[in-house]
């Protein structure tokens, strides 16, 4: 990743645009962190009075801290605590006053993350979705399957998390809080030496009343506790410190970090474990009803006893399967009526409602040929125990393998996670700046202005700027770059990242949540949570697929018994010890059990999934499903040239003066009118002087202040330095101030940009007396990629605000036959709306403030990861190594999974198309094939598996184009 110096370390490099809030500002309002504002507009307010009885009745509730009520605007402003009251109950206290509130408080969206157990296909996620919606004050929930995770955007004034886990209970799931808006900074501590309740109400009060302090969670009986921070206002070592001092006596507490288990992995690993139980505990009852009914009936010097006669028709064989089928029918397999009871609650039908109907449809009937030969001397009938409990055995085995292979999905996610150090070597330094002492300490400790020591073959424990010393870092973990980067004083290091030569200090400037390393993991979770265009399909198929599925069998096992009925096919069909209704009733149950749509829901989410996490790992960041979908369809790439084609480090290779001003002069004007520019081009005249000065002899740094600077979009700048008018920039600048532009000038530009070079003119009082020939290096890479773009028929196009000839220039050196010059933003975006209009898939790479209207244009933004933050909020794909092929990494990788995802939907529905037809029995009459219920198990369990494991196969993923990066040329800015 390029180094951008101090500014690109301000904000952090990804930021989650997820979630939106408003916030009221007040003069003379002070809002702690842990209290809330609202603002009401109140009807009946005739005078003074009564907002003074408003003020009085409403300040003396709990929780409020203060209140101010506006006779004249009709509007009360109150501060709450809200883990004491809400909005609802304030707002309803007024009103019990007899004032009418109309207008409820302004919103201010939080958003909270909940796992989802028990969810099993896609009519699953849409019964918890639904029933989140449904709750009060949700504004937004996005429920992922594979993911098994719900988002939810939601008012907090009125519901809160454990209001949103209760509607997904009552929605027959179980939710656990993941994190919530106000803890995603969170420190876990155990205390040692609690003597008293009044010991922990004296430590959460010194924490609460911390600046910067979310939410406390005291576990007095485990003696830890849980805070919630701002990195703003506090970090960890204060807590620690405020902890100690709130003790009655010196060393009274020991306070230590620990480290609860990981959540979601310990959760895993709990569901897998649940499910290899029950599968084994199913096949210890299962196995002996097999036996029994299938293996010794067939050995009759071995099942002879089994025919043995307990009361009338009742045999010893008959008992013997009815008692060790029960347990597995109404023990092991109560969960499918459980998410039977609920779906059907919630007017759905899901998994759980063919599997229960199935196995109950073959036990209840079992029962009833039971009960029969038990009270029938006469009665013969075939009972179906071995294939309730067989089925139940398979579904579980299928669940088994499916949790097994979904976990391993999000591998190169929890690699991810893993990249940060344990711990972290912090420096302390007294009053005049010199190393006193070092220790090391958790990387959970560290804060902001943290000075770090980094030595050779350490990681990064955070991110920040090097402040002292050189080095290589490696930061191919993140961005899957393989060449170390040169780091020296002001470039910025990644968390995670490995310090190859040198020992560097390294200042921290994002900790916990706000490191790159952090942002890239919540970018890829919301990524997988999102839904792909291309899941709506299986979200429709779902919707009806499970009703029909209903009728379907039932009119199997109608059709099937009415024409055994009325003999319309041979006895000689009917399998020996069964009769046409048992036939016809088999056939139902297989049809019930082979067409559950649970592979349908698992094909998209899972290869999204897998996806998003291996694109991760080689440093193409993708956002959503919109993106890994709309990138395959692409037809045309927009380039930008500055920074994106080429280096983004231009530098002055050539002057010419053309008036009797000295050079130097001439550059210290310029200099002087280009120090407010961010503009590349401006930085590279900056540096040209200050290294011109260095040349001559003069050592200062000092550039001239100028005023009255201005920006003029797409031709340069304008400012005055001390009671001198200068103009920088190109030759349209220079006509728009009416400047003669002579023909030795317009030779000379001429010759400059047709050498690829860009001209800037400096103008001083009117007169034209030099330039500049600036020239930005093309990165080494980016014909090869073009030329790859050309193989796959997409076309590939220059947009920039440069002049025509140096774009010109520079296309033909990359192979770029269209180009787009002097184009202002607006211009591109609206040269993006053009190719759309035209029927073309765009996608527009950047890595400019300038570029983040084309990005958001596009069909697909892809930003260079070494660009600013708001290109890169801005696009759907983020180029963490800022290298190009990873424009051909981010297409070829979603032309593969929507590839993947297509081959998935081939199984999923395969399954169904081939197995449904068979299971109601259409081979039956030709070839006396038919697919008993316990072999439809198998076959629902196999279609599930296959397709998780097919998109696993996306781990294999290898980029398209590899291209060798050589050492980026110095630029020649010494040069005079």
């Amino acid at each position: 990743m390029e180094q951008n110096g101090e500014v690109g370390l301000e904000t952090p490099l990804l930021q989650d645009s997820g979630s939106a809030s408003l916030n009221h500002s007040q003069d003379g309002w002070k809002i702690k962190q842990n209290t809330r504002k609202l603002i009401f507009k109140i009807q009946g307010i005739e005078c003074a009075s009564c907002a003074v009885s408003i003020e009085s009745m409403v300040g003396s509730m709990d929780g409020i801290d203060n209140i101010a009520v506006s006779p004249l605007q009709g509007q009360a402003v109150i501060i709450y605590k809200p883990e004491i009251t809400n909005a609802r109950s304030i707002k309803e206290a007024i009103e019990d006053m007899g004032y009418q509130v109309d207008q409820f408080p302004e919103q201010v969206i939080e958003v909270c993350r909940l796992r989802i157990k028990g969810m099993a296909c896609t009519s699953c996620s849409e019964s918890v979705e639904r029933a989140l919606l449904m709750a009060n004050g949700v504004k937004k929930a996005v429920v992922g399957l594979a993911l098994e995770e719900a988002k939810i955007h939601f008012d907090p004034n009125l519901t809160d998390a454990n209001h949103l886990i209760e509607a997904v209970e009552d929605a027959g799931f179980e939710a656990d809080l993941i994190s919530s808006g106000d803890d995603v900074n969170k420190v876990h501590l155990r205390i040692e030496g609690l003597q008293s309740s009044e010991d922990a109400i004296l430590i959460q009060s010194s924490l609460k009343a911390l600046e910067g302090v979310n939410h406390v969670q005291m576990d007095e009986e485990g003696q830890k506790i849980t805070i919630s921070y701002d990195p703003d206002f506090t970090g960890p070592r204060s807590l620690l410190r405020c902890i100690q001092e709130a003790a009655r006596n010196p060393n009274q507490y020991h306070v230590s970090l620990y480290t609860p288990s990981r959540q979601r992995e310990t959760e895993r690993q709990h569901e897998i474990k649940g499910y290899r139980n029950q599968f084994l505990w199913s096949c210890l009852f299962s196995f002996p009803v097999f036996i029994f009914s299938m293996v010794l009936p067939m050995i009759p010097s071995y099942g002879d006893w089994l025919d043995g006669k307990v009361y009338n028709n009742l045999t010893i064989g008959l008992l013997l399967r009815w008692t060790f089928c029960t347990p597995v029918q109404f023990i092991i397999g109560w969960r499918f009526y459980i998410g039977t009871y609920h779906a059907l609650r919630q007017v759905s039908a899901n998994m759980d409602v063919l599997v229960a109907m199935g196995t109950n449809a073959a036990y209840f009937y079992s029962v009833y040929v039971a009960i029969k030969a038990f009270t029938s001397s006469s009665f013969e009938g075939q009972d179906f125990f071995e294939t309730s409990a067989m089925l139940i055995s398979f579904i579980l085995l299928g669940k088994y393998l499916e949790v097994v292979a979904k976990g391993k999905t999000s591998d190169a996610l929890a690699k991810l996670t893993e990249l940060a150090p344990d711990t972290a070597v912090l420096l302390n330094f007294d009053a005049d700046g010199k190393v006193i002492s070092e220790m090391e300490i958790s990387t959970q400790l560290l804060q902001r202005n943290d000075v770090i020591k980094i030595v050779p073959g350490a990681k990064v424990p955070t991110d920040g700027i090097v402040v002292e010393g050189q080095s290589r870092v490696n930061e191919s973990m993140i961005t899957g770059e393989a060449r170390a980067i040169s780091k020296k004083p002001g470039d910025k290091v990644i968390g995670g990242t490995v310090n190859e030569y040198g020992c560097i200090l390294v200042k921290a400037t994002h900790v916990g949540s706000d490191t790159a390393l952090s942002q890239i993991v919540q970018l890829v979770e919301a990524a997988q949570l999102s839904r792909a265009p291309v899941q709506r399909l299986a979200d429709k198929i779902s919707r009806i697929f499970v009703p029909t599925v209903v009728v379907a069998a039932f009119l199997t096992w109608l059709g099937w018994f009415i024409t055994g009925e009325v003999h319309l096919y041979p006895r000689s069909w009917i399998p020996k010890d069964m009769d046409g209704f048992e036939l016809a009733l088999q056939f139902g149950i297989s049809v019930l059990v082979v067409a559950c749509p649970c592979a349908l829901g698992l094909a998209t989410p899972t290869a999204v999934m897998v996806a998003t996490g291996k694109g991760a790992s080689q440093g193409v960041l993708i956002k959503g499903g919109n993106a890994l979908e709309n990138a395959h369809k692409v037809k045309a790439v927009i380039f930008d040239k500055t920074g994106t084609l080429t280096v983004g480090k231009p530098a002055v290779v050539n002057t010419m003066v053309f008036s009797n001003t000295p050079l130097l002069e001439l550059c210290d004007l310029a200099a002087a009118a280009e120090a407010n520019s961010e503009h590349p081009f401006a930085k590279a005249i900056v540096e040209y002087t200050k290294k011109l000065h260095e040349q001559y002899g003069i050592h200062t740094n000092h550039i001239v202040e100028s005023r009255d600077f201005e920006v003029h979009p797409g031709a340069g700048v304008s400012a005055k330095v001390g009671d001198r008018t200068v103009l920088v920039g190109n030759k349209r600048l220079m006509l728009a101030f009416q400047v003669p532009v002579s023909p030795e000038v317009q030779a000379y530009v001429s010759d400059t940009e047709h050498l690829a070079r860009t001209c800037v003119l400096v103008a001083v009082d009117g007169v034209l007396c030099g330039a500049f020939a600036v020239s930005d290096p093309l990165k080494p890479e980016a014909g090869r990629v073009v030329s790859f773009l050309n193989s796959m028929s997409i076309l590939s196009i220059m947009v920039t605000g440069d002049n025509q000839a140096t774009a010109t220039a520079i296309a033909n050196e990359v192979g770029i036959s269209r180009v787009y010059a002097e184009t202002d933003p607006v211009g591109k975006a609206d040269r993006i709306k053009e190719l759309q209009m035209k029927g073309l898939t765009v996608a527009m790479v950047g890595d400019g403030i300038n570029d983040s209207p084309a990005l958001a244009a596009a069909d697909v933004g892809m930003a260079i990861g070494a660009g600013t933050n708001i290109a890169i909020e801005a696009a759907d794909v983020v180029l963490m190594k800022s290298n190009l092929e990873d424009v051909v990494t981010a297409i070829d990788l979603s032309k593969k999974t929507l590839s993947r995802i297509r081959l998935n939907y081939v199984w999923a529905l395969g399954y169904n198309i081939l197995g449904m037809p068979v299971a109601a029995g259409v081979l039956f009459p030709f070839t006396r094939i038919r697919l008993p219920p316990w072999l439809a198990g198998a076959c629902m369990a196999a279609s599930s598996l296959s397709v998780v494991c097919s998109s696993l196969l996306l781990q294999s993923y290898k980029k398209p184009l590899q291209v060798e990066h050589s050492e980026k040329p110095e630029d020649s800015s010494n040069k005079v």
